[in-house]
């Protein structure tokens, strides 16, 4: 769930000056077409979407009701998943209007500001970083590549064959570890040699944690969640190459799926800049991938 910075909070309450505040959702240097701002929708309850100048840069802004989107009154309605699902799709019905007709720096969801000053000399006071890195986003669109393993149904029923007696019995389940462990090891090190390969078609790469069993609905281990930065003209052999890798891995029952293209959050932060062949921590938002 974002939080709101404090710099950027309106004070919301019966003596707050502003009824509305203006919610960011994205930077350009390629302003989109008016009437593909005038069809978009933002946050419910809010006003238009519309672009706001901040020198060379524009911002895709919308004005939200200063009560609803307080700091107190936003956390308690992100806290419902309902809610947060709510706004989390919002925010990227804004980003995908601003990346409608060039690249694009996603805000962070929820980043608000008291009007349009403020929010203007923030993107201003960080106009030369935006800047490059709207530079390095140019025709470059993001692509996620998952890799799955195989799972352990296959040997549960191992332990359960052959005699009965208890030294038997312990070196069955020894042994059947250590098949799994082997299998394990045989599995990422084919994620890792997907990875390797397909850094090779793109300008950047990052790792994401890898999805528990529960998000990802499936009941094998998620061996690789990754996400690539590559140039638009490379996109066929990029696909390719998944595509052939994909192949490759089925004989070890180990799946390759990929997704794309994706406007570009995993790279759209200034840090990235400096480190293209990033490991993240934490997974970052998946509206898209």
């Amino acid at each position: 769930m974002s939080t709101l910075p404090a710099d950027r909070i309106s004070a919301t309450g019966p003596d707050a000056p502003h009824p509305t505040i203006t919610c960011v959702f994205a930077v350009t240097d390629t302003p989109p077409r008016e009437e593909a701002v005038s069809v978009a929708q933002g946050h419910d309850g809010g006003g238009p979407l519309r672009v706001l100048a901040a020198g060379p840069l524009h911002l895709i802004v919308q004005d939200v009701p200063a009560a609803a989107f307080g700091e107190a009154a936003l956390a308690e309605r992100l806290n419902r998943p309902e809610e947060l699902e709510r706004c989390a799709r919002a925010h990227h019905r804004g980003v995908e209007t601003a990346a409608s007709a060039g690249p694009v720096v996603p805000m962070p969801m929820a980043t608000l500001y008291l009007d349009d000053h403020n929010a203007v000399r923030a993107v201003t006071d960080r106009a030369a970083s935006l800047r490059t890195l709207l530079d390095r986003l140019r025709d470059r669109t993001e692509w996620a590549v998952k890799v799955h393993g195989p799972g352990s149904a296959h040997a549960s029923g191992a332990a359960g064959d052959g005699p009965a007696d208890g030294r038997s019995y312990l070196r069955r389940v020894s042994e059947r570890r250590r098949t799994e462990r082997e299998e394990r090891e045989r599995a990422l090190a084919r994620a890792h040699a997907v990875d390797r390969e397909l850094r090779r078609y793109a300008v950047a790469a990052t790792r994401h944690r890898p999805q528990s069993e529960q998000l990802t609905g499936r009941s094998v281990p998620q061996l690789l969640n990754a996400a690539y930065l590559v140039d638009d003209g490379r996109r066929a052999e990029f696909v390719r190459a998944v595509g052939e890798l994909a192949r490759e891995a089925r004989r070890s029952a180990v799946e390759v799926t990929m997704s794309g293209p994706w406007i570009p959050y995993s790279f759209a932060r200034p840090d990235e800049v400096a480190r293209p062949d990033g490991v993240e921590c934490d997974a970052h938002r998946e509206v898209g991938p």
